[in-house]
């Protein structure tokens, strides 16, 4: 059993933080042995971002990620998760073609992967699915503003609500998500004067990727905060070590201690 201070995270718990006004911690993992790193060192959420198709699979985008790898990779990251919440993003078109596989499909990650809710993409256009899920006790997490898998429709990754009628629009589907029972919303490179004025607007939580620091929680993409996706950078990551220049450097030690006779000494061997 955990103990209070392992207490595992449900989403009584982040809509508690909205009112305590506790900042929530989200980042990404996409295997077990990064998800138990991140659930023991206290992060609230996990998330299992579709970015993995860019940061792990090695796409252009989001956009050829399948359900059946965000499944595959949600039970790896379920595996090592006790503490924290494990949300998954629903993937480009496994949601959109009807309700009716959209419901299936979600149903799928908490039945067979182990996670506590599932992510979507876009505001209006998807509470009433929202709805339905929510009703059918599948916990949801809305996602406005820059919308990734929308990258092609917006022409590239730029951001968003920048515009009064865009703003507007940003503020009045955040509502409409709420309305439709999702528990929290990410809100992706939009200007930090909207974020804050989403976040005051809503009774459920704000988490921010590129929104300011008003939200009522963040979120970064792993690979991308500790250095080690190098392809890209976006503006709003703080990479908070280096991990690929100290990964290539501990292999070309190992290179040049293998090719020297260095390794393996005698304590490395039987």
């Amino acid at each position: 059993m955990l103990s209070m201070a392992e207490q595992k995270i449900t989403t009584a718990i982040i809509r508690e933080r909205k009112i305590t006004g506790t900042k929530i911690t989200m980042l990404t993992a996409y295997d077990y042995s990064t998800a138990l790193a991140l659930d023991e060192a206290g992060v609230d959420v996990i998330l299992v971002g579709d970015s993995l198709g860019m940061v792990v699979l090695g796409y252009a985008s989001t956009l050829p990620v399948t359900m059946e790898e965000m499944l595959h990779h949600t039970k790896a990251v379920s595996r090592g998760t006790k503490r924290a919440m494990l949300i998954a993003d629903m993937p480009f078109l496994s949601y959109q073609i009807s309700d009716t596989e959209a419901m299936l499909n979600a149903g799928r990650f908490l039945k067979e992967a182990g996670a506590q809710g599932v992510k979507l993409e876009g505001g209006r256009e998807v509470a009433g699915l929202m709805r339905k899920m929510t009703t059918a006790g599948i916990p949801v997490v809305g996602h406005l503003g820059l919308t990734p898998q929308s990258v092609l429709q917006f022409g590239g990754y730029k951001i968003q609500g920048k515009e009064d009628a865009a703003a507007n629009r940003i503020l009045e589907d955040a509502i409409m998500i709420e309305d439709a029972g999702a528990f929290s919303v990410v809100l992706e490179c939009v200007p930090a004067s909207l974020a804050r004025q989403v976040t005051k607007a809503l009774s459920i939580p704000t988490i921010g990727i590129g929104a300011g620091a008003d939200c009522d929680g963040q979120v970064l993409v792993i690979n991308d905060m500790l250095g080690i996706f190098e392809r890209f950078t976006p503006k709003f990551v703080k990479k908070y070590c280096n991990l690929n220049a100290q990964i290539k450097d501990s292999v070309r030690q190992y290179i040049n201690e293998v090719k020297s006779g260095k390794f393996p000494e005698e304590e490395h061997s039987f």
